[in-house]
Protein backbone atom coordinates (compact mmCIF):
# COMPACT_ATOMS: atom_id res chain seq x y z
CA UNK A 1 0.00 0.00 0.00
CA UNK A 2 1.50 3.58 -0.76
CA UNK A 3 2.44 5.46 2.33
CA UNK A 4 2.81 8.94 3.11
CA UNK A 5 0.57 10.22 0.49
CA UNK A 6 -2.35 12.06 0.72
CA UNK A 7 -5.84 9.92 0.04
CA UNK A 8 -6.78 12.30 -2.27
CA UNK A 9 -3.79 11.62 -4.52
CA UNK A 10 -4.44 7.95 -4.44
CA UNK A 11 -6.23 6.47 -7.87
CA UNK A 12 -8.40 2.99 -7.31
CA UNK A 13 -8.64 0.82 -9.98
CA UNK A 14 -9.77 -2.54 -11.93
CA UNK A 15 -7.20 -4.87 -13.74
CA UNK A 16 -7.04 -8.52 -14.80
CA UNK A 17 -2.93 -8.08 -14.91
CA UNK A 18 -2.64 -11.20 -12.43
CA UNK A 19 -4.94 -13.16 -14.71
CA UNK A 20 -8.49 -12.18 -13.25
CA UNK A 21 -10.00 -8.67 -12.82
CA UNK A 22 -9.01 -7.42 -8.98
CA UNK A 23 -8.71 -3.95 -7.67
CA UNK A 24 -5.37 -2.13 -7.49
CA UNK A 25 -4.62 0.79 -5.88
CA UNK A 26 -1.68 3.10 -6.66
CA UNK A 27 -0.22 6.63 -6.35
CA UNK A 28 -1.58 9.42 -9.05
CA UNK A 29 1.91 9.29 -10.39
CA UNK A 30 1.77 5.57 -10.86
CA UNK A 31 4.26 4.19 -8.16
CA UNK A 32 3.34 2.16 -5.63
CA UNK A 33 0.94 -0.17 -7.51
CA UNK A 34 -0.62 -2.08 -4.87
CA UNK A 35 -3.47 -5.48 -5.47
CA UNK A 36 -6.10 -5.08 -2.62
CA UNK A 37 -8.20 -7.98 -3.72
CA UNK A 38 -7.14 -11.42 -4.27
CA UNK A 39 -9.62 -13.90 -5.44
CA UNK A 40 -10.54 -16.25 -8.61
CA UNK A 41 -13.49 -14.18 -9.03
CA UNK A 42 -14.17 -10.79 -10.51
CA UNK A 43 -13.79 -7.52 -8.38
CA UNK A 44 -14.45 -4.25 -9.95
CA UNK A 45 -15.81 -0.87 -10.05
CA UNK A 46 -14.30 0.52 -6.93
CA UNK A 47 -16.11 3.78 -5.31
CA UNK A 48 -13.92 5.99 -2.50
CA UNK A 49 -15.70 6.78 0.66
CA UNK A 50 -15.50 10.23 1.10
CA UNK A 51 -13.47 10.30 3.75
CA UNK A 52 -11.14 7.93 1.58
CA UNK A 53 -11.39 5.59 4.40
CA UNK A 54 -12.97 3.27 2.65
CA UNK A 55 -13.65 1.47 -1.11
CA UNK A 56 -17.06 0.16 -2.13
CA UNK A 57 -16.84 -2.29 -4.98
CA UNK A 58 -19.15 -5.77 -6.30
CA UNK A 59 -17.94 -9.00 -6.87
CA UNK A 60 -18.85 -12.39 -7.27
CA UNK A 61 -16.86 -13.96 -5.28
CA UNK A 62 -19.54 -16.00 -3.70
CA UNK A 63 -21.00 -16.83 -6.70
CA UNK A 64 -23.35 -13.65 -7.59
CA UNK A 65 -23.09 -10.00 -8.10
CA UNK A 66 -23.20 -8.14 -4.66
CA UNK A 67 -21.67 -5.22 -3.00
CA UNK A 68 -18.53 -5.49 -0.84
CA UNK A 69 -16.65 -2.89 0.71
CA UNK A 70 -13.27 -3.03 2.46
CA UNK A 71 -10.55 -0.53 3.93
CA UNK A 72 -8.58 1.67 1.48
CA UNK A 73 -5.59 -0.90 2.53
CA UNK A 74 -7.83 -3.55 1.37
CA UNK A 75 -8.45 -5.10 4.98
CA UNK A 76 -11.99 -5.79 6.59
CA UNK A 77 -13.22 -6.93 3.34
CA UNK A 78 -17.17 -7.26 4.30
CA UNK A 79 -19.89 -8.18 2.06
CA UNK A 80 -23.17 -5.41 1.92
CA UNK A 81 -26.05 -7.05 -0.16
CA UNK A 82 -26.78 -11.18 -0.10
CA UNK A 83 -29.21 -11.68 -3.18
CA UNK A 84 -30.10 -14.32 -5.69
CA UNK A 85 -29.89 -11.98 -8.28
CA UNK A 86 -26.82 -9.42 -8.84
CA UNK A 87 -26.13 -5.58 -7.29
CA UNK A 88 -23.48 -3.39 -8.87
CA UNK A 89 -22.12 -0.32 -9.24
CA UNK A 90 -21.72 1.44 -5.68
CA UNK A 91 -22.21 5.17 -5.00
CA UNK A 92 -21.54 6.81 -1.80
CA UNK A 93 -23.27 9.74 -0.28
CA UNK A 94 -21.20 12.82 -0.14
CA UNK A 95 -21.61 12.32 3.52
CA UNK A 96 -20.35 8.77 3.52
CA UNK A 97 -23.89 6.88 5.41
CA UNK A 98 -25.43 5.75 2.35
CA UNK A 99 -24.50 3.67 -0.57
CA UNK A 100 -26.38 3.90 -4.03
CA UNK A 101 -26.73 1.02 -6.48
CA UNK A 102 -28.46 -1.05 -8.98
CA UNK A 103 -29.99 -4.63 -8.52
CA UNK A 104 -32.63 -6.67 -10.88
CA UNK A 105 -33.24 -8.64 -7.25
CA UNK A 106 -36.96 -7.85 -7.75
CA UNK A 107 -37.24 -8.63 -11.54
CA UNK A 108 -35.70 -5.60 -12.88
CA UNK A 109 -33.06 -3.43 -13.02
CA UNK A 110 -33.53 -0.93 -10.53
CA UNK A 111 -31.80 1.60 -8.36
CA UNK A 112 -31.70 0.98 -4.20
CA UNK A 113 -30.34 2.42 -1.80
CA UNK A 114 -28.84 1.23 1.67
CA UNK A 115 -26.48 2.54 4.78
CA UNK A 116 -22.82 2.36 4.50
CA UNK A 117 -23.16 -0.86 6.82
CA UNK A 118 -25.60 -2.74 4.44
CA UNK A 119 -28.65 -2.20 6.46
CA UNK A 120 -31.90 -0.17 5.44
CA UNK A 121 -31.68 -1.78 2.12
CA UNK A 122 -34.37 0.37 -0.02
CA UNK A 123 -35.26 0.53 -3.35
CA UNK A 124 -36.15 4.12 -5.00
CA UNK A 125 -37.38 3.20 -8.82
CA UNK A 126 -40.11 0.87 -9.66
CA UNK A 127 -40.63 0.45 -13.49
CA UNK A 128 -40.32 -2.55 -16.08
CA UNK A 129 -37.64 -0.36 -17.52
CA UNK A 130 -33.98 -0.73 -16.24
CA UNK A 131 -32.81 2.05 -14.29
CA UNK A 132 -29.07 2.19 -13.74
CA UNK A 133 -25.75 4.02 -12.43
CA UNK A 134 -26.48 6.05 -9.48
CA UNK A 135 -24.63 9.08 -8.96
CA UNK A 136 -25.48 11.73 -5.91
CA UNK A 137 -25.55 15.26 -5.88
CA UNK A 138 -22.92 17.43 -3.97
CA UNK A 139 -25.31 18.09 -1.47
CA UNK A 140 -26.50 14.34 -1.48
CA UNK A 141 -29.99 15.88 -2.09
CA UNK A 142 -30.61 13.92 -5.48
CA UNK A 143 -29.54 11.08 -7.23
CA UNK A 144 -29.16 11.09 -11.09
CA UNK A 145 -29.32 8.12 -13.07
CA UNK A 146 -30.11 6.17 -16.88
CA UNK A 147 -32.93 4.54 -17.27
CA UNK A 148 -34.88 2.91 -20.41
CA UNK A 149 -38.24 3.44 -18.71
CA UNK A 150 -39.36 6.20 -22.03
CA UNK A 151 -37.88 3.02 -24.50
CA UNK A 152 -34.58 5.11 -24.47
CA UNK A 153 -31.65 5.54 -22.79
CA UNK A 154 -32.61 8.89 -21.42
CA UNK A 155 -31.10 10.39 -17.65
CA UNK A 156 -33.37 10.98 -14.71
CA UNK A 157 -33.05 12.64 -11.71
CA UNK A 158 -34.46 12.08 -8.45
CA UNK A 159 -34.86 12.90 -4.91
CA UNK A 160 -32.76 10.73 -2.50
CA UNK A 161 -35.71 9.39 -1.43
CA UNK A 162 -36.58 8.60 -4.82
CA UNK A 163 -39.55 10.84 -5.01
CA UNK A 164 -39.88 13.27 -7.88
CA UNK A 165 -38.31 11.37 -10.78
CA UNK A 166 -38.05 13.77 -13.67
CA UNK A 167 -36.74 13.06 -17.40
CA UNK A 168 -33.50 15.26 -17.92
CA UNK A 169 -33.31 14.44 -21.52
CA UNK A 170 -35.42 13.19 -24.53
CA UNK A 171 -33.57 12.12 -27.66
CA UNK A 172 -34.32 9.38 -29.99
CA UNK A 173 -30.83 8.06 -29.38
CA UNK A 174 -29.44 6.66 -26.18
CA UNK A 175 -28.08 9.44 -23.22
CA UNK A 176 -26.57 7.86 -20.55
CA UNK A 177 -23.69 7.96 -17.43
CA UNK A 178 -24.43 11.06 -15.52
CA UNK A 179 -21.95 12.96 -13.71
CA UNK A 180 -22.46 15.88 -11.71
CA UNK A 181 -20.24 19.07 -10.96
CA UNK A 182 -18.70 19.94 -8.35
CA UNK A 183 -21.04 22.51 -7.45
CA UNK A 184 -23.71 20.37 -8.04
CA UNK A 185 -25.20 23.39 -11.09
CA UNK A 186 -24.55 20.82 -14.14
CA UNK A 187 -24.28 17.22 -15.27
CA UNK A 188 -22.31 15.71 -17.62
CA UNK A 189 -23.33 12.79 -19.76
CA UNK A 190 -22.33 11.03 -22.99
CA UNK A 191 -24.66 10.57 -25.82
CA UNK A 192 -25.31 9.55 -29.46
CA UNK A 193 -27.99 11.95 -30.67
CA UNK A 194 -25.77 13.13 -33.46
CA UNK A 195 -24.23 9.88 -34.60
CA UNK A 196 -21.75 9.06 -32.52
CA UNK A 197 -21.00 9.07 -28.75
CA UNK A 198 -20.28 12.13 -27.80
CA UNK A 199 -19.41 13.95 -24.20
CA UNK A 200 -22.66 16.75 -23.37
CA UNK A 201 -23.54 18.79 -20.80
CA UNK A 202 -26.25 20.49 -19.35
CA UNK A 203 -27.95 22.28 -16.48
CA UNK A 204 -29.15 20.14 -13.66
CA UNK A 205 -32.81 20.84 -14.72
CA UNK A 206 -32.09 19.52 -17.89
CA UNK A 207 -31.81 22.90 -20.01
CA UNK A 208 -28.77 24.09 -21.56
CA UNK A 209 -27.98 20.66 -23.18
CA UNK A 210 -24.05 20.92 -25.67
CA UNK A 211 -22.22 19.14 -27.29
CA UNK A 212 -18.13 19.15 -26.14
CA UNK A 213 -16.59 16.91 -27.68
CA UNK A 214 -17.03 15.73 -31.34
CA UNK A 215 -14.85 13.47 -33.47
CA UNK A 216 -15.47 10.04 -35.24
CA UNK A 217 -14.45 7.91 -32.19
CA UNK A 218 -16.40 7.08 -28.88
CA UNK A 219 -16.24 10.08 -26.17
CA UNK A 220 -17.87 8.46 -23.06
CA UNK A 221 -18.39 8.30 -19.42
CA UNK A 222 -17.45 11.72 -18.44
CA UNK A 223 -15.98 12.94 -15.00
CA UNK A 224 -15.33 16.25 -13.24
CA UNK A 225 -12.38 17.41 -11.40
CA UNK A 226 -12.80 18.16 -7.74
Amino acid sequence: MPTSVPVSRLIAFTSNRDGNNEIYVMNSDGTGQTRLTNNPSYDGRPAWSPDGRRIAFHSDRDGNDEIYVMNSDGSGQTRLTNNPSPDWGPAWSPDGRRIAFDSNRDGNREIYVMNSDGTGQTRLTNNPSSDWGPTWSPDGRRIAFASGRDGNGEIYVMNSDGTGQTRLTNNPSPDWGPAWSPDGRRIAFYSERDGNREIYVMNSDGTGQTRLTSNPSFDYEPAWSP
